[in-house]
Formats: structure tokens, sequence, C-alpha cells
């Protein structure tokens, strides 16, 4: 018995009949499923909850603090120590300054303790003002997310210079006493980056940030709370082939990038402005100063801008 050949309009073979058929029947599918995921998407969503504002806060203190685990993943052989004041519960300063910080170190770029830069005089000192103010941010920046009233740095530092206060052995010199009155602040935060270095051993690449950081009391001088420490901010990837061995030592490299260095910044100010307790105390008070209205707010102007 023969096949009967299936033919198309005119100039159309059977195997084109097929192929066309079969097309379309897939676009059918796909489209009814597209239908299908369409309803059943519409029919899952629900409305959002009405979730309000000013509830318990979980973690608060603990949140992006290192563990030993954390330390241990990480090859961070890094950690803080700090004192804390044992009047601190009950003197928190409401209204704190960060002073400008100071870099002790070479001020040139350093790997492996030996300096790849030779920078003269005023390169080094426009970089030491570099990296201090660098780290001096970042705690300002964590500092200013706490219960704090946090002065503005511009402005702290305007009136460092017509005080004429230019260097770190000019603000040793004046009492924290007269920095509240300079300032209008119940404490100044004094900070001190000691280290600022990068390494790298082929497999293994790190950079180190070293900081001291203290806050004084500007009414009796008290040191209300100081912190001494590092962060490491390690990239290790093992190999034992030759090729990995070559390949992995070029990315390690990659990771003596700007961008890691400032993660490593951010990560030391965290940590510091996480050990500094929570004070309920000041919380109350800030809480009751709001509700007698005796917040004062920047008057704004019509565009948003603030009035001179």
């Amino acid at each position: 018995m023969r096949k009967q050949r299936i033919e198309g309009p005119a100039g159309v073979s059977g195997r084109e009949v097929r192929i066309g058929a079969i097309i379309r029947g897939v676009a059918r599918i796909v489209a009814t499923a597209v239908l299908l995921t369409g309803l059943l998407g519409g029919c899952s969503q629900s409305q959002p909850d009405q979730r309000r504002f000013f509830r318990p806060e979980y973690e608060l203190g603990t949140h992006g603090r290192k563990t030993w685990f954390d330390h241990l993943v990480e090859l961070d052989p890094g950690g803080f120590y700090t004192t804390l004041a044992p009047d601190y519960a009950s003197n928190a300063p409401e209204r704190i300054a960060v002073l400008p910080f100071t870099d002790v170190g070479s001020a040139n770029y350093t790997l492996n303790k030996i300096p790849l830069t030779h920078r003269n005089a005023t390169e080094r000192e426009n970089w030491a003002w570099t990296d201090a103010n660098r780290m001096r941010r970042m705690v300002a920046g964590f500092m200013a997310g706490r219960e704090f009233l946090e002065a503005n740095l511009i402005q702290i530092d305007e009136i460092m210079k017509l005080h004429g206060i230019d260097s770190e052995q000019k603000l040793e010199q004046v009492p924290p006493q007269t920095l509240g009155k300079w300032l209008g602040v119940d404490a100044v935060v004094y900070g001190k980056v000691t280290h600022y270095e990068a390494y790298y051993a082929f497999l293994i690449s790190a950079w180190q940030v070293d900081v001291d950081v203290k806050m004084v009391s500007t009414h009796n001088g008290e040191n209300l709370f100081t912190a001494q420490g590092s962060r490491y901010s390690v990239y290790c990837q093992p190999a034992w082939d030759p090729v990995d061995i070559a390949i992995n030592s070029a990315i390690g490299t990659l990771q003596l990038r700007d961008v890691v260095l400032a993660r490593a910044e951010e990560e030391d100010a965290r940590e510091i402005a996480l050990r500094i307790p929570r004070s309920k105390k000041l919380e109350r008070e800030l809480t009751e100063e709001a509700e007698e209205g005796d917040v004062e707010f920047p008057a704004q102007s019509p565009r948003g801008e603030a009035d001179p």
C-alpha cells in the first residue's frame, strides 16, 4: 500500500506544512503557559501588610559586629580592645564632635612594609590628611546612626582653623573643656590611624587598617570610651596546580584595590560604634526634648534649602 503524499497549497511541500503546524502548536503552548502563569501569579498576590514604624528592632547592638567565627572564616587576626568609663550609662554625651584624625604612618603606599612610593614632604602631608580623614568620615557616619547628636565635620574644621588648630600637637594642647565651649558639645572624639598598609604573598593579599579612637567628656575631661585595634581585609585562595597558582596569584593582586581598602575602613568604624553601649537614659532625654518641642532644626526655605 503506497503512502499518500501530503501536499499543501501550490508550491508548498508536505514537509513544510508539517513544520509550520509544529511551530504553531509550540506557539499555542507557550502562549497558554504565559497566560496561566499570569493568572496564577495574579491570584497568588495579596495586599501587603500595613506595617507600622517604630517597632522593636532586633540585634540592634550586634548586627555587623564580627564574631570569632567571622574572624576565623575571613582569616582576620585583627580585633578591638575597648574600655568604658564606669559611669558612662549615667553620663552618656548627647552632643558629640568627631575631631580631625591624624595619621602616624609613613604616608607612602607600602606593600609588605616596603614603600612603593617616594612622596615629598608636601605629598606625604596631603596623603596623611587624606588617609586620616577617610577614617574620620567613616567613624562619624556610624556615630551619626547612633543616639548622639553630631556636629557637622565642615563646621568643626572651620572652627579649628579660626582658632589656629592645624596640627595634632596644637590640638593636644587644647583642653577638652575648651573644645566643648567652641563646638557646643558634651564630648569630643579623637582618632589616630596607626597602620594603613597592604600585604601580598602570591595566594594571600590583605589590607590592614589600624586605628585608635577615644571619646572624652568636655565637662570634666574624663575618658568615656576608648578603642584600639585593627581590621584585616584578607583574600586567600589556596591552589596546588601551577596554573591555578598563577591564576589565583593574579586575582590576589586585584584585592589591593581602593574599594577593598574602603571596606576595611568601614568595618573598623562599624566595630567601634557598635562597642559603645546604647544609652537608654540618653534616648529618653532626646524623646522628651522632641515631645516638649525643644528640638531645633534648620529653618527651611520654600525650595527646601536651609536658610542662611
